[in-house]
C-alpha cells in the first residue's frame, strides 16, 4: 500500500511538471503571436524600406527660424543633392513663403511637419484631424502640391494618429537614423553618427530649424562620405516605391523628445 502511494506521488509530480511546462510553452508561442501581429498591423509609420540599393533619403523637420535653411539649400545646390525630403511646419510656412518658394522651385519633396508643434497622442481625434487638416490646407496654398507625407511634431503618434493620417491621404514618416543635430553635440559627432548608421533605404532624420545650429557644417562632409560609400540620394516617396516597406510599430507614449 504505502509502494502504492509513493509510485502515485511520483506520478502526480511528473503530470504537474508537463502541465506547468506546457502552460509556460503556451505562454511564449501566445507572446510571440501578439508580437507578430503588433508588428503586422497598419496603418504604421514609415522608418525605412528593404532594399538592396544603396540609396537613402535625407530629410529635414523645419518649424522655426529663417537663419539654417537657406545655407543648407544652397549646399545641396552645390552638391548636386537633387533628391531630399523637407517636412515644413505650416505656421513656418505660412510665415517665410519666400524660403519654402526655394525649396519648390529647388525640386525637393516637401511634406507636412504638421501645424502646432505638440505632441498629436494627447490631442483627442477631432484634434488630430483638424492639425493635419489645416497644415495640408497651409501648405497647399503656399507650395502648390498637396503633401502626401506627414512627420508628426517630436516624432509622436499613437495607433489613433496613424489610423487618422491615413484616413486623410497621409503616410506617417519617421527614420531609422537619427543625426542627434538637434542637440548640436558637435560637427564630428553628427558626421560620425550619420555616416556610421547609413545602411540601404535608411531614412536619414536632419534639421533646417534654426535650432539645429550645426547641420549646415556637418552637411557636406556628410554628403562626400556617403558618396564615397557608393549611396545615391532619393526622395522619401522614391524610397518607398522601391521596395516592401519596414514597418514597426507605434508608439504609445512619446518616446522621443526633440527641439525642432
Amino acid at each position: 500500500m504505502n509502494y502504492f502511494y509513493v509510485f502515485s506521488g511520483k506520478k502526480i509530480k511528473q503530470a504537474l511538471i508537463i502541465t506547468v511546462a506546457s502552460l509556460f510553452a503556451a505562454g511564449i508561442i501566445y507572446s510571440e503571436s501578439e508580437n507578430v501581429s503588433v508588428f503586422s498591423q497598419k496603418p504604421s509609420a514609415v522608418y525605412s524600406v528593404v532594399t538592396d540599393k544603396k540609396v537613402v533619403a535625407l530629410t529635414f523637420d523645419i518649424s522655426w527660424g529663417d537663419k539654417r535653411t537657406e545655407p543648407i539649400l544652397k549646399i545641396l545646390e552645390d552638391k548636386g543633392v537633387k533628391n531630399a525630403t523637407f517636412f515644413l511646419s505650416s505656421p513656418w510656412s505660412k510665415e517665410h513663403p519666400e524660403i519654402v518658394n526655394k525649396i519648390v522651385k529647388g525640386g525637393w519633396e516637401i511634406g507636412s511637419h504638421g501645424h502646432k508643434h505638440v505632441n498629436y497622442s494627447s490631442l483627442n481625434d477631432e484634434e488630430i484631424r483638424a492639425q493635419i487638416r489645416t497644415a495640408h490646407q497651409i501648405l497647399s496654398e503656399v507650395t502648390g502640391t498637396s503633401p502626401q507625407l506627414i512627420r508628426l511634431p517630436n516624432g509622436d503618434f499613437d495607433k489613433r494618429v496613424l489610423r487618422i493620417a491615413e484616413e486623410l491621404n497621409y503616410s506617417v514618416v519617421q527614420w531609422d537614423t537619427d543625426s542627434m543635430d538637434w542637440q548640436n553635440p558637435g560637427v564630428n559627432n553628427i558626421i560620425n553618427r550619420v555616416v556610421s548608421k547609413a545602411h540601404p533605404g535608411d531614412i536619414i532624420l536632419l534639421h533646417a530649424s534654426d535650432s539645429s545650429k550645426q547641420t549646415h557644417e556637418a552637411l557636406p562632409v556628410i554628403i562626400d562620405q556617403l558618396r564615397e560609400k557608393g549611396f545615391e540620394f532619393v526622395t522619401v516617396s522614391q524610397l518607398m516605391k522601391l521596395a516592401q516597406v519596414d514597418n514597426k510599430p507605434p508608439v504609445e507614449d512619446t518616446l522621443l523628445k526633440q527641439i525642432h
